[in-house]
């Protein structure tokens, strides 16, 4: 269906969400085409384009470059019919329409990024992308002034490039209306770079299309920076061969290979090394485990000696005790035994003394009794009555008539 009978009349600025709505109704309803075959697809809001064959994700981002375009030559109309046609892809016929060629393709293009490219052209490395006809503005001084690299690196983030960041180039006249983009140096960041380049061709406002002469340039061109550029003595040269070298992909490969060889190699050196030294510490551990076990087995074999000898000591320090105390027992019986008898002997001592003082003093008196006898005998008469007088004055206690004799 052609879209350009009775529609010739551009609309404004603040149509374009209705007008987005009302396209996007009608690809729903089936009223455009938009698949050619089972890959290739078209747009069908741009019947003149030479290019009338896309990929699925090519035009996708044909959609989202012309829909999110800043450029004047873009009418409202367009852009919106445009951001109809990438919300109709991005919702609608992603997964539906030609799915399985869809995911081939984009499982085939995940396996290998760089799939499509030469790999003997010489590329800037780290990979960059040129983008030129950046609107400036000039100042009364003669300085241009032009957007910042931010935001036009915010865009291409949206867009699905992922740039690192975007570098302005400037000179002495202020800014010259071109910026490099930086990509990441691996696979996947030139796989951004491509594609970055695929969808300004797509547009076209690729490198071909900048430097083609066929009128006034609107609207920003960009490509990813080769030989040409990197050699060319502009602004874009200088600053392409301040910031990098000229590379092939095959060349990064072999590099890549190389530098993998080497760290292959290093680590295999890392892991013998750390083998040995781990088959050291094994042989280190066995041994000290070895050495343990025989320490521990001394340490047990002196405990259990150091146990019995204590239990020898004390069975027999026991033992001794028990003798100590028995003897102790025994002495103390016999101790008790000796003082009885003691005691016995004290008293019947005491008896005999006092029956042998009775004894005494009766044989003294015997004694006496018998002496004075035997004394009064061979003396006269009268010298015993004297001495009888004598004795009795001097023993009066014993005396007979005591007081007689001592009155006398």
């Amino acid at each position: 269906m052609d879209i350009s009978s009775g529609e010739d009349s551009d609309i404004s600025e603040s149509e374009m969400e209705e007008y987005e709505d009302k396209y996007y109704e009608k690809l729903k309803n089936g009223n455009y085409k938009i698949k050619v075959s089972n890959e290739k697809y078209t747009c069908p809001f741009c019947p003149k384009k030479k290019k009338q064959d896309f990929l699925y994700k090519d035009l996708l981002q044909h959609a989202s470059g012309v829909g999110k375009s800043n450029s004047d030559k873009r009418s409202a109309r367009e852009k919106a019919n445009h951001l109809a046609l990438f919300k109709y892809l991005d919702n609608d016929l992603r997964g539906t329409v030609g799915s399985s060629s869809s995911s081939a393709a984009a499982a085939a293009e995940a396996e290998d990024p760089l799939s499509g490219c030469d790999h003997d052209e010489k590329i800037v490395w780290p990979w960059t992308g040129v983008v030129v006809n950046i609107p400036t503005q000039k100042l009364e001084d003669g300085r241009s002034v032009g957007g910042s690299g931010s935001k036009l690196r915010d865009e291409l983030i949206r867009r699905g490039f992922n740039p690192l960041r975007v570098h302005p180039l400037w000179n002495y006249r202020g800014h010259s209306g071109t910026a490099v983009v930086e990509f990441r140096k691996d696979w996947p960041g030139l796989h951004n770079a491509l594609s970055f380049e695929k969808a300004y061709e797509a547009d076209h406002h690729g490198k071909k299309d900048w430097f083609a002469n066929n009128g006034v340039k609107e609207g920003l061109y960009a490509w990813v920076a080769r030989a040409d550029d990197y050699k060319s003595s502009t602004i874009i040269g200088e600053h392409l061969r301040k910031i990098g070298d000229l590379k092939t992909v095959s060349e990064l490969m072999e590099e890549e290979a190389r530098k993998q060889d080497r760290l292959v190699t290093n680590l295999t050196n890392i892991i013998e090394t750390k083998n040995k030294h781990i088959q050291e510490m094994e042989q280190r551990c066995s041994e000290t485990s070895k050495s343990l076990e025989a320490l521990m087995e001394e340490k047990d074999n002196l405990s259990q000696a150091y146990n019995e000898e204590i239990k020898k000591i004390q069975v027999s320090a026991r033992d001794h005790f028990q003798r100590i105390f028995s003897d102790h027992e025994k002495l103390k019986s016999q101790l008790e035994s000796h003082k009885k008898d003691l005691e016995l002997r004290g008293v019947e001592l005491e008896k005999r003394e006092a029956l042998n003082e009775s004894e005494r003093k009766k044989l003294a008196e015997e004694l006496e009794e018998s002496g004075r006898m035997t004394t009064l005998e061979w003396l006269p008469s009268e010298l015993i009555v004297l001495v009888q007088s004598f004795w009795f004055c001097n023993n009066p206690c014993e005396a007979s008539g005591a007081e007689k004799c001592c009155s006398k």
